[in-house]
């Protein structure tokens, strides 16, 4: 039988993960769950997809695929796990907070005897698994990401959420060595101040580690390129022996990637225990269709 998989929200994510779904060979696509404000305005592409405003009429839901801004995700995937549904989400806040995330999720989804994968983008995410790759190559040593030039998305949904702000972009620029810069881009309303528009994006906890710069625009569409890229860099030492260098680079659409990872994260959910996982956990064999024999004797 085909893994049932519902999307939460239809923003950027949500349209690409539709589309991954139904490229799925072992999917199908249980519908979207918009907010009630949102289910009238129905873009052509969903005309023939049920759409609600709650998972619970979607009838049988094996996964949920939490395709919300990253702050409310601890919220709706707990309740979505009380379901005893499966959720996949890409929660993108790195250390301390992460893992508290995942502990509360891990103790929601063995109650109920449901699977929670999170951070299940390409950072934290894909990337998590490949940092853990270099070290397991070279376990002495230093590994720098840099990410971009490109579309944060993350970034972005937080601006679009300060008060006075229309619309919004931030484009990560990297400074080599793991840093990086902040080019925020913003379209206010009217009215708005913009010091104090520009005070709440610098001091906010995305933002503040970040050599962050606000520009006033007056038309974000003009700006906007979902682009984005990383280049993962480890030099390090295996055993005893020195100057090993190991590099990982990728050009990508952000919403595109981070879907389909979604997507592959949705199937390996169904082969886990009850309880909480990063992608780095899951065995990367459970995140493709197919037998293990097949994609042994196939990939290895």
């Amino acid at each position: 039988m085909k893994i049932r998989v519902a999307v939460a929200g239809y923003g950027n994510i949500g349209k690409y993960a539709v589309e991954a779904i139904l490229e799925a060979p072992d999917m199908e696509l249980a519908g979207v769950v918009r907010r009630k404000t949102s289910i009238s305005n129905t873009p052509l592409e969903l005309t023939q997809t049920t759409i609600t405003d709650h998972v619970q009429k979607l009838g049988k839901v094996d996964v949920a695929l939490l395709c919300v801004p990253t702050r409310s995700i601890p919220k709706i995937a707990e309740e979505y796990l009380s379901l005893g549904i499966n959720t996949v989400d890409s929660y993108d806040i790195h250390g301390e907070a992460l893992w508290n995330l995942r502990r509360q999720l891990a103790d929601a989804g063995k109650k109920h005897n449901a699977v929670s994968i999170m951070s299940a983008g390409w950072d934290p995410g894909s990337d998590s698994v490949l940092r853990v790759m270099m070290e397991a190559m070279a376990p002495k040593g230093i590994t720098y990401t840099n990410f971009g030039p490109g579309m944060s998305m993350g970034h972005t949904t937080v601006v679009k959420s300060k008060p006075g702000v229309r619309n919004a972009l931030s484009m990560t620029i990297p400074a080599g060595f793991g840093l990086h810069n902040r080019m925020v881009y913003i379209e206010l309303e009217s009215g708005a101040d913009f010091a104090k528009v520009e005070k709440s994006i610098k001091t906010d906890a995305y933002f503040i580690k970040d050599n962050t710069t606000v520009t006033q625009v007056e038309n974000i569409n003009d700006l906007i390129d979902m682009g984005h890229g990383v280049l993962m860099e480890r030099k390090g030492v295996s055993g005893i022996t020195q100057n090993q260098l190991f590099e990982f680079k990728m050009k990508i659409n952000n919403p595109a990637l981070t879907a389909q990872i979604m997507i592959s994260c949705a199937r390996a959910s169904m082969r886990q225990q009850p309880g909480a996982y990063t992608m780095p956990e899951i065995p990367v064999i459970d995140l493709l269709p197919g037998t293990r024999e097949d994609l042994i004797k196939k990939l290895v």
